[in-house]
């Protein structure tokens, strides 16, 4: 009883670093997604350049405060 109890916190241990990771990684991508798509529109038409830009940071922003919350939220499960 003791030895399962001991192997179900070890494992939603593991869950929730596994998702800190993942979710780490998707933002990541995100992000990278997100650079390339306002570099090409900023290629197209240099003109709306600094508009793009400005969007770009504010959803980039928008992006990492989600994953930063995530984060906390596995390792409160880690922790716990």
């Amino acid at each position: 009883m003791l030895g399962t109890l001991l192997q179900a916190t070890a494992l939603a241990k593991l869950g929730g670093a596994l998702g800190a990771s993942i979710v780490a990684i998707a933002a990541a991508f995100g992000i990278s997604k997100l650079a390339q798509s306002t570099m090409e529109a900023s290629a197209r038409q240099p003109e709306i350049a600094g508009g793009l830009r400005t969007t770009a940071i504010i959803i980039g922003a928008l992006i990492e405060g989600v994953c930063l919350f995530a984060v906390i939220v596995c390792m409160l499960d880690v922790l716990r």
